[in-house]
């Protein structure tokens, strides 16, 4: 069974624990899938600047990945940090949450994301352009409050996504063929909010498996 790496950026090892639990019942037993929580950095990235450390962080852990062969890796913070370093590093497929959670929406239309972090917004855009799907990228909407604190409240987050998501619909009057929960750490309030909301929901942790599991097979041909 091929091995999978899947890295947390953030410092927080409840939100690995988290994504790897979804990770695996994705996998379900095709791939096998461990994780990894980042060394340094901070628990929630919520800005540009975090996300440029945690790719720091990832770039500098690139020797050690290196030698423990694994056969594919994900880099799962939204705005997928050091994804390009690890692709260039590394002798196996690689991805991030963010590319496969916005190429697996392309493949139904128009999109938006949803998520907590205001100063992230720019990032998440950028990465749209960067993939090629400007076209059918419809922004970013945001969740009411502070982001950790909004995060850190599990009943108060996915009251606040779902807000948030059916803002996204009804502002887009009925363009949009599904929405992106955006963030490792809403990865559990995007299950709950599957059946919440009137449009596809993609999901970026099992996006990323979804994806890593057909890059890895292409690679072995």
């Amino acid at each position: 069974m091929k091995r999978i790496l899947l890295v947390n950026p953030n410092t927080n090892a409840a939100t690995t624990a988290s994504m790897l639990a979804i990770a695996r019942e994705t996998a379900a037993g095709l791939l096998q899938i461990e994780a990894m929580t980042a060394p340094e950095g901070v628990p929630m990235i919520t800005d540009a600047l975090a996300l440029q450390q945690a790719s720091q962080v990832l770039t500098g852990l690139i020797p050690e990945l290196r030698a423990q062969n694994w056969d594919g890796v994900i880099t799962a913070a939204y705005g997928d940090p050091a994804l390009q370093a690890l692709r260039e590093g590394l002798d196996c497929p690689v991805t991030g949450i963010g590319e496969a959670s916005m190429l697996e929406a392309a493949g139904y239309g128009a999109f938006a994301v949803v998520t907590t972090t205001p100063e992230l917004a720019g990032s998440i855009t950028g990465m749209a352009g960067w993939l090629g799907l400007g076209s059918l990228f419809g922004g970013v909407y945001l969740t009411r409050g502070d982001a950790v604190a909004v995060t850190d409240d599990p009943a108060l987050l996915v009251e606040r996504l779902e807000e948030a998501c059916l803002r996204a619909v009804h502002e887009a009057g009925g363009g949009l063929a599904s929405l992106i929960i955006g963030g490792g750490p809403l990865a559990v309030a995007a299950r709950v909010l599957v059946e919440r909301v009137p449009v596809r929901l993609i999901e970026p942790v099992p996006a990323s498996i979804r994806r890593i599991g057909l890059m890895v097979q292409r690679a072995n041909g």
